[in-house]
């Protein structure tokens, strides 16, 4: 705690958010996970970890709803080079197919670039499910930092095997439940639909949905004792129609069972919060309706056991830009909250 000042600013050694923390002596860990191999639109993903590391450092950490929180602990392990190289071969192997809209008939090449790509992103998650696992082992809680959203597969199997009977919360503007896209099985766009076919997951959740395809409703629909999805379009109709935000907050709330796992795709928000995500949808929650919800998770008796944030992108500016001081504010509510539920 040596020249730690809470009201100062952030030293040149200092952890995420200028605090002074090691592993050893914090309560949380944050895991940066530096992939974006299957990104359909925008790119940049892989590279915000290390930005809003960077911009962490000018989060003001006194909060007068979650007070002192970061006392317990909070830590950030460096970024895996392996991970970051492998995306890099993945994303290379990817575009051409990606080009092609995954429509590859029997081109041998793009077929055998496809099975690498695959085999890539099992290699990455179960890098993810590893490393989540042992850090839920020695007692640690975990927020993943992406990096696209298909890293969040290996890190709810991780914390389901701990947590059983959790849920998953998922703000986002994409249904994430299409079997592949663009012929890649372990897509961004696939993320839900893998948690759902690949574990014992009881309760999906989703909020802000508004960019989704026929077979991704279908899909919601015919599973709806696992899915519960809350369009953007029925929310703000609501809305409109004179419900208050905390009402419906409490509809999604009462959704979830005890223990909840947050997987936050910053494209659920409304665009001006992240203008450099690779896949924005007009439209959304705002920055504090979110932070809303998830406090009221926080004050609700339930648990949120583990978060992923993911889909950051911050443009020409890095850890300058506004997407990466925003991402650096939402990442410490989210620490705070997930704190604060386990008092």
């Amino acid at each position: 705690m040596t020249n730690f000042n809470p009201n100062g600013a952030a030293t040149e050694e200092s952890g995420i958010f200028g605090l002074p923390f090691t592993k050893e002596e914090s309560s949380l860990i944050l895991m940066p996970i530096p992939w974006e191999a299957t990104c359909s639109y925008g790119s940049g993903c892989s590279e915000a970890p290390r930005h809003i590391y960077d911009a962490s450092k000018f989060v003001e950490l006194y909060d007068i709803d979650l007070k002192e929180f970061y006392m317990k602990g909070i830590s950030y392990i460096e970024p895996n080079s392996d991970i970051h190289m492998l995306s890099k071969k993945a994303v290379e192997l990817a575009k051409p197919i990606i080009e092609k809209a995954g429509i590859i008939d029997s081109d041998p090449k793009l077929t055998q670039n496809r099975i690498e790509i695959d085999n890539m992103c099992k290699k990455m998650n179960e890098f993810v499910f590893e490393n989540v696992s042992n850090l839920l082992t020695e007692g640690k809680s975990v927020g993943l930092l992406g990096g696209d959203h298909s890293v969040a597969l290996g890190s709810i199997k991780a914390h389901l095997e701990k947590y059983p009977n959790m849920g998953v919360l998922q703000i986002d503007a994409h249904a994430d439940l299409r079997e592949s896209f663009e012929g890649l099985k372990y897509s961004h766009a696939s993320v839900m639909h893998n948690v759902i076919s690949e574990t014992s997951l009881k309760k999906l959740v989703q909020v802000g949905v508004r960019g989704y395809c026929q077979e991704e409703y279908e899909k919601s629909e015919a599973m709806k004792d696992r899915i519960v999805t809350f369009y953007d379009s029925n929310i703000f109709e609501k809305v409109a129609l004179g419900d208050s935000w905390s009402s419906i907050c409490k509809e999604i709330i009462s959704n979830l069972p005890d223990e909840v796992y947050i997987s936050f795709d910053i494209d659920g928000l409304e665009q001006s919060c992240c203008p450099n995500t690779g896949t924005p949808v007009s439209g959304g929650p705002s920055y504090n309706q979110a932070l809303q919800l998830i406090m009221e998770i926080s004050k609700s008796g339930k648990t949120i056991i583990g978060f992923d944030l993911v889909e950051v992108a911050c443009g020409y500016q890095g850890s300058e830009s506004w997407d990466a001081i925003f991402a650096g504010n939402l990442l410490y509510k989210l620490c705070g909250c997930m704190m604060l539920s386990k008092n």
